[in-house]
């Protein structure tokens, strides 16, 4: 077996850790490109994603926006 059992939990807590501050910061980064396409009259998470889409902005890994990601996003704000 590979791998040191011992300080699983810790590897993992780490792990949930960074994956959450590097969803932050793409969140921080995003969020007022959201913020600009909903005050220029855009509503729904649908048409936000088509409005991202249409301007390039990409996914934390690099894909086309859709409706659940912009929900996802806008979710993420509100824990904050």
């Amino acid at each position: 077996m590979l791998g040191n059992r011992t300080n699983l939990a810790d590897a993992r807590a780490k792990g949930v850790d960074a994956n959450r501050a590097a969803a932050d910061a793409f969140a921080a980064n995003v969020l007022p490109i959201v913020r600009q396409i909903e005050a220029s009259g855009v509503k729904g998470h649908r048409a936000i994603a088509a409005a991202l889409n249409a301007r390039w902005v990409r996914t934390a890994r690099g894909g086309d926006w859709h409706a659940t990601t912009v929900r996802n996003l806008l979710a993420r704000e509100v824990v904050e």
